[in-house]
């Protein structure tokens, strides 16, 4: 995590000088930018000290002027306030030897699954190229043994099994975490767990909840993912049908009672883990935080995501995590 500069704290401090006064700050000869300048630096590149001087009481001994530093100095106070404590996060790429070369993600788009590889992706800025497998013939995937996404091709070696494959890419891209290990890997290990044993399980109860949200979530599935003109209106509704039923199913497996309560149960669960960090990872996010936002993303959007995100606290880690994991890293084909 970065904080806002300094200097652009007085860029926006000059900015608003020169507003105030009348000026701009195209051009270091205004009176504003002077002003900037003797404030503080001390100095100017155009006057010596007693002509800066006599100008500055000048300029701030009659009513016009005290009014103009005042009314610039509230300005720029805010300004300089806010420009220092809103936070800004990055990306954290890995340095240019240690990026794949050649990455490749074969997944269904609403897989939580492959969204928590994306989510690594995209945060280390590691870009990758997407296959979109089509669930019914899988013929994107006959070459492998492994029938199951996401697969990752690095460098034409495959990975499998989400947790696997991030395990895998961050010993690549970080050696020096498999060489000193820190304390707070317990910490981070315990909750990449309870996403695989139990966040994820309460998704599918929630987005097949009722008809509507199952037909919701076919909707979205359907629209991104691999599918012909025909298969989409079938799956659509054949699959809300079927998917509803076996979240019924899967309630009872998981001794889900209420389906709501369950998933904030589990989004409170997870905002008191951060015990008031930005970050389970502190000021920025880790594998854990990586994993949660991931399994989330496919269903911020809808009823059940919007849902949660209003009756529970998680939307500002939620938006603090959109924030550090940026823009996609994918290649557009």
């Amino acid at each position: 995590m970065r904080r806002a500069s300094t200097l652009a704290s007085f860029n926006v401090l000059s900015r608003s000088l020169a507003t105030v006064h009348g000026g701009a700050v195209a051009t270091s000869a205004s009176p504003s930018h002077s002003l900037l300048q003797v404030a503080l630096y001390g100095t100017s590149s155009t006057t010596g000290p007693h002509v800066r001087r006599r100008w500055f009481d000048s300029f701030s001994g009659g009513p016009a002027g005290k009014l103009a530093i005042g009314v610039a100095g509230t300005l720029a106070s805010v300004a300089v306030a806010s420009s220092l404590t809103q936070e800004v996060y990055a990306k954290e790429p890995p340095p240019a030897e240690l990026v794949p070369k050649d990455v490749v993600l074969y997944q269904y788009e609403a897989c939580p699954f492959c969204n928590k590889v994306k989510a690594f992706l995209d945060y280390h800025d590691i870009p990758y190229k997407i296959v979109e497998v089509n669930p019914l013939s899988k013929k994107e995937i006959k070459w492998s043994d492994y029938k199951k996404v996401p697969i990752l091709m690095v460098d034409g070696e495959q990975l499998v099994d989400s947790s696997a494959i991030i395990d895998k890419l961050n010993d690549k891209i970080v050696p020096e975490r498999v060489a000193a290990p820190s304390s707070n890997d317990d910490e981070e290990k315990k909750w990449r767990q309870w996403v695989d044993n139990h966040l994820v399980h309460m998704l599918s109860p929630n987005i097949y909840r009722n008809t509507s949200e199952a037909l919701e979530s076919f909707d979205y599935i359907t629209s991104n993912g691999n599918f012909s003109y025909t298969e989409k209106f079938t799956v659509k509704y054949a699959g809300a049908a079927a998917m509803y039923f076996v979240s019924k199913k899967l309630k009872k497996k998981y001794n889900i009672t209420d389906e709501r309560a369950s998933l904030y149960e589990a989004a409170e669960t997870w905002v008191n883990a951060l015990n008031g960090r930005d970050f389970l990872g502190g000021s920025k996010p880790n594998m854990a935080d990586l994993a949660v936002f991931g399994v989330l993303r496919p269903i911020r959007y809808l009823r059940s995501g919007k849902d949660m995100v209003e009756h529970t606290r998680i939307g500002e880690w939620y938006s603090r995590m959109e924030r550090a994991v940026g823009e996609s890293a994918r290649i557009k084909a």
